[in-house]
């Protein structure tokens, strides 16, 4: 294995899982001394035919905040979008807030982004990029999965599903051993139900 890994991580703001996870190898990154490339993608549209019942609200505005993110990248570069994610995720999933735009114009306040990017959260142009990341997630992790979906060193897959999110030793310990799988050709899953509920 490389010393230093290529990590890529596609999240949905929305999901509670998958902040979770966003926090777990967020810990590891910083302790490893490696880069994470964060891309935006939509559960919006991944169930696109589905009945979303309950989670029609929450996966409509995970797809706006993902045209924010899309468009950030597009004014400032790709190292903005985990900032901005982290500024989301925050407020919506510890922070158990609903109200959306002062969500959205809160963060990009939090990471400084001047301009109007709070206007691309209803601008259906940056679609186009959502759902050109949301395809590629889904053809390199495979179909019937959602998100968190991580790729390290070209090896993709959807999870781990954590809670809470593990840190410290623990943390460290995970990350050893999804990257140990993932280097063994033709490992596809490893999986168990859960039985406990997200825990911030």
């Amino acid at each position: 294995m490389s010393a230093q890994p290529k990590v890529e991580f596609w999240f949905d703001p929305i999901c509670p899982w998958c902040w979770m996870t966003s926090r777990w190898i967020s810990e590891v990154a910083e302790v490893r001394g490696f880069e994470v490339a964060w891309h935006p993608v939509s559960l919006a549209i991944i169930n696109e035919g589905n009945d979303p019942g309950d989670h029609a609200e929450g996966m409509k505005q995970g797809q706006r905040m993902g045209r924010v993110a899309v468009a950030a990248e597009e004014l400032y570069g790709p190292d903005v979008v985990g900032k901005l994610y982290t500024a989301f995720g925050t407020r919506i999933h510890p922070g158990d807030r609903e109200d959306w735009d002062a969500i959205i114009t809160e963060s990009l306040g939090e990471v400084d982004f001047s301009g109007q990017l709070d206007l691309a959260a209803d601008d259906e142009r940056f679609d186009a990029v959502l759902r050109e990341n949301t395809a590629h997630a889904l053809d390199i992790a495979g179909p019937n999965v959602g998100v968190p979906i991580i790729s390290i060193d070209g090896v993709a897959f959807f999870g781990p599903v954590v809670t809470p999110a593990p840190t410290g030793d623990l943390a460290l310990q995970l990350w050893d051993g999804i990257r140990a799988a993932a280097s063994v050709p033709g490992f596809y899953e490893l999986k168990r139900g859960r039985t406990v509920g997200p825990q911030f």
